[in-house]
This record gives C-alpha cells, sequence and structure tokens, in this order.
C-alpha cells in the first residue's frame, strides 16, 4: 500500500487502529491522517515505547489488515 491509498483508507482504519491502541484519542487519529509516520510518533508517545518499538507495532498491525 502506499502513502495515498493509506490516507485514502485511513478513515476505515481509524476503528481497527483504535482497538489496537486504545490509549490513542479520537483526537489523535484524526491528527494522525492516515500518515503512518505520524501514527508512529502517537503510539510512541502515548505508550511510551522507543521509536523502533512503535514503528515494529504500527507496521505489524498494517500487516495484519494487509493495509
Amino acid at each position: 500500500m502506499n502513502k495515498h491509498t493509506f490516507k485514502g483508507d485511513w478513515n476505515q482504519l481509524k476503528g481497527s487502529a483504535k482497538q489496537k491502541w486504545a490509549d490513542l484519542t479520537d483526537d489523535d487519529l484524526l491528527h494522525v491522517e492516515g500518515s503512518r509516520d505520524k501514527l508512529v510518533g502517537r503510539v510512541q508517545e502515548r505508550y511510551g515505547h522507543s521509536k523502533d518499538e512503535a514503528e515494529r507495532q504500527v507496521d505489524d498491525w498494517r500487516r495484519e489488515h494487509n493495509y
């Protein structure tokens, strides 16, 4: 999935992201706007993960959902 497709599908993906990372607020998800890097940053911030760990989680989540 390329960057534009990910952004285009973001409204459908938000619910799945909220289930995976329950500590993310609706405002967090609105701010992310489908950007992988922004999602990594929010996961890192909310959960106190290292950047590498947050990237791994986001990439695993995307693969799990074929996004």
